[in-house]
């Protein structure tokens, strides 16, 4: 019998849930030492395929295939030990347990004795092996989310997976993190490892991948094509089926009087160490404000002290009202909205419907609330409203938040932020992780904000983004502004730099 040359065949699969059809006799093969895109728009399939892979799925109709023999898988742990590893774009990990107690949860060893000290060292060297680094005795809940990501890939890597499913990898990593990953992928490949790759960011696919296949709506639109040739153009037009935007179009327009004003603001991190350092800044109504840096500079710090959720010296000035150390109910009275960096655990409450979710800022007052009972029935109708508005795709808007995708879970807090009619909103990296349909809806929305008056403050880690976006861009670098210019005539080697600790008036 001639040995097979694909690592995994995914032939006819079939995944139902109530309401909705995830996968429709989709197909996919992945040939040893490739590296195979999968894409798709949010909600087209692609992670409940890679689901049933890893274990964590059942498919009611298809046949899986590892290395030529069928297989059926009933857990995650039986998918590992045929070798397949899945690093989640949402995160698996125990808050409250370090980064080295997450790698060894469910394996055998250490059977009776933990020597932590022995396996701190063990994944000390699978960092170096790998270029992935992160303190293997921090606890999770002190780590940011791009380290979070990295104890993902490390989890995998230290199980020995030779088929990697990389579900979004790159979504939470600065764009040097995303190269040194990318070169890792090439070696583990060159190595005979297997990957799938799940990426929203069309040029990493153009770069990186042997072949693609495209899913809309739990259908193939192509299966294995070769990526060669293929322009990002060609991929976001099989996925979403027309051509898309992108870049979208801003208007012209004056900003107004000063809605947010911080002074000398220092803060320290989860970790006790100074995260903000004397930062001062202004913005104003109708103008987005962008600000770049790499990713642990300060830039959740910056959005949370804003919005109430952590404590700082100086002062912050919303519509002339001290924000500062007080608690979130006092920015939402003063009309601050905001689009945290981690939707499911900050942004939403996961075991909750829609409906719960988008009333979450106003659930007390009229109509939905009078102070002692929530009306329901007003509740459903209007998140029924907010569902057709944003575009949300989901059976109902009874649908638990925990179920949704990526994109449509982004849209429900955005439909929530907004509808509260904000005079400043803070939106953290708010199109990471999400497909090219669902990045032209959430940037559109926030130029109609920028368009209605309100002040725009965009933290994100995508320049292109930032420029695309924002009037006025400031760099974050440790904890300080190293300067702030006009994005029309920004020049992007001096943003660079800037990025690196240079400050303005020395370039």
């Amino acid at each position: 019998m001639t040995e097979t040359p694909y690592a995994v065949e995914m032939e006819e699969i079939v995944v139902r849930f109530p309401g909705v059809l995830a996968n429709d006799r989709v197909n996919l093969t992945l040939k040893r030492g490739e590296i195979h895109a999968l894409l798709g728009e949010n909600g087209a399939g692609k992670s409940t395929l890679m689901n049933v892979l890893a274990g964590l799925y059942k498919q009611a109709a298809g046949v899986i295939k590892i290395h030529g023999r069928p297989v059926s898988f009933n857990s995650p742990k039986d998918a590992i030990a045929h070798g397949v590893g899945m690093i989640h774009q949402h995160f698996m990990l125990v808050p409250t347990q370090t980064v080295t107690e997450n790698i060894l949860l469910g394996l055998d060893e250490p059977r009776f004795i933990m020597n932590l000290p022995h396996y701190d060292q063990k994944v000390r060297e699978l960092q170096a092996q790998f270029g992935l680094q992160v303190d293997p005795t921090a606890k999770i809940w002190q780590l940011s989310v791009g380290e979070q990501q990295r104890v993902e890939i490390l989890k995998v890597l230290y199980r020995g997976a030779d088929i990697l499913i990389m579900d979004e990898p790159t979504a939470v990593l600065a764009p040097k993190e995303i190269d040194e990953l990318i070169n890792t992928m090439r070696s583990m490949v060159a190595q005979g490892k297997s990957i799938i790759f799940i990426s929203h960011k069309l040029h990493e696919v153009t770069a990186v991948a042997d072949r693609v296949t495209v899913l809309r709506k739990g259908l193939c639109t192509a299966e294995g094509i070769s990526a060669k040739g293929l322009t990002q153009a060609d991929l976001a037009r099989l996925m979403v089926g027309r051509d898309v935007v992108f870049s979208v179009a801003k208007e012209e327009q004056a900003p107004g009087s000063v809605v947010l004003s911080m002074k000398n603001v220092s803060a320290q991190n989860n970790k006790g160490v100074p995260a903000l350092r004397n930062l001062s800044l202004e913005l104003h109504s109708g103008e987005i404000l962008g600000i770049a840096g790499v990713a642990g500079n300060g830039q959740s710090e910056l959005a949370q002290v804003i919005t109430g959720l952590r404590p700082c010296e100086g002062s912050i000035l919303v519509n002339g009202e001290e924000v500062a150390n007080q608690p979130p109910s006092k920015a939402i009275a003063q009309g601050v909205a905001h689009v945290p960096e981690d939707r499911t655990k900050v942004g939403s409450a996961p075991n909750m419907s829609i409906t719960e979710n988008t009333i979450m800022k106003d659930y007390s007052s009229e109509p939905i609330g009078n102070g002692w009972s929530i009306n329901f029935t007003k509740a459903r109708t209007r998140a029924q409203k907010l569902k057709k508005m944003y575009d949300i795709l989901a059976p109902s808007v009874d649908t638990m938040a925990r179920k949704l995708s990526g994109g449509n879970l982004q849209k429900v807090i955005l439909a929530r932020e907004i509808s509260t009619n904000p005079r400043l909103m803070v939106a953290v990296q708010p199109t990471r992780g999400l497909d090219v349909g669902a990045i032209e809806a959430i940037q559109t929305l926030l130029l109609e904000q920028r368009a209605s008056g309100t002040a725009v403050l965009l933290i994100s880690e995508e320049l292109e983004e930032l420029l695309s976006l924002s009037d006025r861009i400031a760099v974050i670098f440790d904890g300080q502004i190293m300067g702030t210019v006009d994005a029309k005539n920004a020049n992007i080697d001096q943003i660079g730099q800037m990025m690196i600790g240079s400050k303005l008036e020395t370039l």
